[in-house]
């Protein structure tokens, strides 16, 4: 049997996880000055460090998680688990191994258990970042896994 399909009203004003790996948080803060106009009408999340250069940078505040290895990414994967994350903008370095790479795999992974949208480079945030359904209420599907969980028990 299929896990049933329900669907939640995303607000105009958008939840939005910003995470950077330490060679991306420089592509980051630039992509994220660009934008600021935008970025600044909708409610911001980060870890560590990135959550400090956001707020130096933009003039804004952002709820600050902790740093990605102490356990920043997880507490994003779980705000998201509890639908209180709408998008992830995860700047990941690709080209440099992570202490914390099981982390970084769950909470792409939770991404897309949850169907938020996600972009891992500027090219994507880009067009996440400009697209209408970014200004306005959007109706999202989210899986609904109790038919999962009752096979699992």
């Amino acid at each position: 049997m299929e896990d049933s399909i329900k669907k939640k009203i995303v607000s105009a004003r958008k939840r939005i996880a910003l995470v950077a790996h330490d060679n991306k948080k420089d592509d980051l803060i630039d992509w994220a000055v660009y934008n600021k106009a935008v970025l600044s009408k909708h409610q911001l999340f980060a870890t560590g460090t990135t959550g400090r250069l956001l707020e130096e940078a933009l003039d804004v505040s952002v709820v600050r998680l902790l740093s990605g290895p102490l356990g920043g990414d997880q507490q994003i994967g779980a705000l998201i688990a509890e639908g209180k994350i709408d998008i992830l903008f995860f700047f990941w370095d690709p080209m440099e191994a992570q202490p914390h790479d099981p982390d970084i795999k769950a909470l792409l992974r939770l991404g897309v258990v949850w169907n938020i949208p996600m972009a891992c480079d500027r090219a994507t945030a880009d067009y996440l970042l400009t697209s209408s359904l970014m200004h306005t209420e959007y109706e999202t599907v989210v899986p609904d896994y109790r038919n999962y969980l009752k096979r699992r028990i």
